[in-house]
């Protein structure tokens, strides 16, 4: 009989099919199906088609699936054991570096390589831009390993690169793609209108064996020399649009600001924006003060006002479509690409000092415990009374020097923020607090430092002011039946909890069994800190943790630790935050532009969409920061650093450095002086020889080895010796293995080898002087 499906409990649902046979459901499948077939395929009738719902959901959130409008469903993300590869280059032991043909995720095609001797196999050899039928076997946290089955004739991949020209014509492009390491020929004819330097889009020509690998100019995405060519490409490469249309652009010119008519008149409250020292777009703006209620003794009286998007961008208007089509600001180290033109993102919805501004606000009275009484939400007008950034804010709440009615306003907002945190001790969300930088370029847009954000009280102030106001938007949407998106965390799966159980065991931590909560972990951090193993331990908890989204049915935020919680208070940069405000308008009857029966019959597909789009502009983000941190490092090649494994595959160490962030890689053959074997359950690499072990989130030395910013790839040797192993974990029968590595290491051992007997023969003859004959 076929297994069916755990619920959350652990215990089996009937009726439900397995993730497993699910996914090779659809592996079988003719592309894409629709839910109900996957229902009448297993069987699953009445509320079972409920669950089934929220289990196709789980593989969605991991990947394994692609869950599109329609409720039509692909499988996605996470390769199948038989897919189609593009051969994209060739590496220094002669394997080849492919990417899955096709690839729809939104972060960086996963690795995949083909062993140079199992390409030798196939005839005739396959060479870059070929396609290839492979069996697919996972290898560690970010890879693949390929046999392959047949040769499927020409890839057609698509990709960005350098171009530069040759005098006779044609030239040379330089991908820019990390895993894509030869340049391409670009043949007279096929070079279109690129000039040297311009960066273009290639699409891979048919090459066979180690020839020249080929390509041709499709189109042109701007110039390599632009000082902001890092970002250029990182937007280029996932389709994220830079220009607003003409029509997006005459709209926003059009707006004005409301008049007060029947909004509440907040001017005369005393809200300030908090916020980093270089913000330009203020969509917040916060004040506290003692609740007078003497019901509610010691308690607090809070308002959080958020910019009035939603009367400026109209549901199904130019703006509203194209807001929808880019679903959040992205934010890259040179530029903010904006989700609205600036006439609104850093003008007329922008909370700005001493300017008369539309807000929605929401109003909560708390306890002396931090815990909400009551809200209320209402449609406003406001004057920002300070701009503070957040080390001000610190610096006033710690005895500096302000004028004592922002004295007075900001001591209150740290006494409810106090009140608050005791609340928020006893709901213990997930508390990994893991360190951010930030890239500080100089006036020619080079990078001049990398930072470590300081955290303060007032980041912690203004985040839980947030929370309590997007769990109050909730919690009143759901009481007047208003449709909504929620932001959602589900739980953690409990094959990868069990896997991270297993793994911790292994460092001599235990994660209580069955469910497991925000505070079994915290406890955890805790014992780590005190261990002076945190980051390490973070590390793997982070690993353990679903990808919080969007969506219409709730399963609550597991890292927040909350029943319900949406997204409210970031309108100029969130389509999600729009989408709310219109549903407070509508539910509150708070004026135009709530949400319409067309918006809410649609909010299921917004949902996925935003989701998506989410996860493209983090690709983007991190891509960008990669090339500036490689072209930063890049003068720094041959330098030592501190850093700490992020990663652990066949192929080697992924590594990120404790002062930059920046992330590289180590190959299996720059670890160390011994072989080292892959240990997938223990996320690690153990030495054949001593058993010494480097294992995830362990601390390490590393020496930069190649730095290459047109990539972000940085590459580097390992310096630091493992930790110790035990002895089981030695090479097999406790026999050391020799020293070296590679292909060259063991042609030289073969050389020796050979060497020894012949020059045994030699004495034999009386020739003991001879020299041994060469292999």
């Amino acid at each position: 009989m076929a297994k069916r499906a755990k619920s959350k409990s652990g215990t089996r649902k009937t009726g439900l099919p397995s993730k497993k046979e699910i996914i090779a459901y659809l592996e079988n499948a003719d592309g894409e199906v629709a839910r109900r077939d996957i229902a009448r395929a297993f069987g699953v009738k009445g509320e079972a088609r409920a669950d089934l719902r929220r289990l196709l959901k789980e593989l969605d959130e991991a990947g394994a699936i692609n869950l599109k409008s329609g409720k039509r469903i692909e499988r996605a993300d996470a390769l199948p054991p038989v897919a189609p590869i593009d051969v994209m280059s060739v590496d220094d032991d002669g394997d080849l570096i492919c990417l899955p043909a096709n690839w729809r995720g939104e972060t960086e095609p996963p690795m995949i390589r083909l062993a140079a001797r199992k390409a030798a196999k196939v005839k005739p050899a396959p060479g870059v831009g070929d396609r290839l039928l492979a069996r697919l076997k996972p290898a560690g946290d970010d890879g693949y390993e390929a046999d392959v089955i047949k040769a499927i004739g020409k890839g057609a991949h698509r990709f960005l690169a350098v171009f530069h020209e040759k005098r006779r014509g044609g030239g040379v492009a330089e991908p820019v793609e990390r895993r894509a390491r030869d340049s391409f020929t670009i043949e007279k004819g096929d070079e279109g209108s690129a000039k040297d330097g311009d960066l273009v889009w290639i699409e891979t020509k048919n090459a066979r064996g180690y020839g020249p690998k080929k390509g041709r100019v499709r189109s042109i995405a701007g110039h390599i020399d632009d000082k902001h060519a890092f970002s250029l490409i990182a937007l280029a490469n996932h389709g994220i649009p830079t220009e607003f249309p003409n029509a997006v652009i005459a709209e926003a010119e059009k707006a004005k600001l409301p008049p007060l008519g029947d909004r509440t008149d907040l001017r005369d409250t005393p809200l300030i924006t908090i916020d980093p020292v270089d913000a330009k777009d203020h969509d917040d703006a916060v004040f506290a003060a003692p609740d007078d209620d003497p019901e509610n003794p010691g308690g607090f009286r809070i308002i959080v006002a958020i910019a009035d998007v939603s009367w400026f961008v109209k549901p199904d208007s130019a703006l509203d479509k194209e807001a929808l089509k880019r679903g959040n600001s992205t934010y890259l180290p040179d530029r903010v690409v904006p989700m609205l033109p600036e006439r609104l993102s850093n003008d007329l919805c922008s909370l700005r000092a001493d300017e008369d501004r539309p807000c929605l606000a929401v109003e909560m009275i708390i306890t002396a415990g931090g815990v909400k009484k009551r809200h209320r939400f209402m449609r406003a007008m406001m004057r920002s009374h300070a701009k503070l950034a957040y080390e001000e804010a610190q610096a006033i709440s710690d005895g500096g020097t302000a004028p004592p009615a922002l004295k007075e306003v900001v001591k209150n907002l740290y006494a409810a923020f106090n009140a608050r945190m005791q609340e928020r001790k006893k709901r213990a969300p997930l508390d990994l607090d893991l360190p951010e930088r930030k890239i500080i370029l100089d006036e020619n847009g080079d990078v001049e430092k990398v930072v470590k954000r300081e955290r303060f009280d007032a980041h912690r102030m203004i985040e839980e002011f947030m929370i309590l106001a997007n769990v109050a938007a909730a919690e009143a949407l759901e009481r007047a039946k208003t449709p909504l998106i929620y932001r959602v965390h589900d739980e953690p799966d409990p094959e990868k909890i069990e896997a991270t159980r297993d793994y911790l065991d292994t460092l001599d931590y235990s994660l209580t069994k069955g469910a497991v909560r925000p505070a079994n972990f915290n406890q955890l951090l805790k014992i780590a800190g005190e261990r002076d193993q945190k980051e390490m331990v973070s590390e793997v908890v982070l690993r353990s943790q679903r990808q919080a989204i969007y969506d219409t049915e709730n399963v609550g935020h597991f890292g927040l630790n909350l029943g319900r919680y949406a997204h409210f208070t970031s309108p100029i940069r969130r389509y999600a935050d729009l989408t709310v405000h219109r549903g407070l308008v509508k539910a509150f009857k708070l004026g135009a532009n709530g949400q319409t029966e067309k918006e809410a019959k649609a909010l299921s597909k917004i949902a996925e969409d935003i989701s998506d789009l989410e996860r493209r502009s983090i690709a983007a983000e991190r891509e960008s920061a990669d090339r500036y941190l490689a072209g930063y490092l890049e003068e720094k090649v041959g330098a030592e650093f501190d850093a700490r494994i992020r990663g652990v595959t066949k192929f080697g160490l992924f590594v990120m450095l404790d002062e930059s962030g920046a992330d590289g890689f180590i190959p299996m053959r720059a670890i160390g002086s011994e072989r080292f074997r892959f240990e997938e359950k223990e996320h690690a690499v153990i030495g054949e020889s001593t058993g010494g072990v480097f294992r995830l989130g362990q601390a390490v030395k590393v020496k930069l080895a190649e730095a290459a910013p047109l990539t972000g790839g940085l590459r580097f040797d390992m310096l630091s010796d493992p930790l110790p192993g035990s002895s089981k974990r030695k090479g097999k029968a406790g026999k050391p293995s020799q020293p070296g590595r590679g292909k060259k290491a063991r042609s030289k051992k073969r050389e020796s080898s050979k060497g020894r007997r012949d020059k045994a023969t030699n004495k034999k003859r009386g020739k003991a002087n001879a020299k041994p004959r060469r292999g």
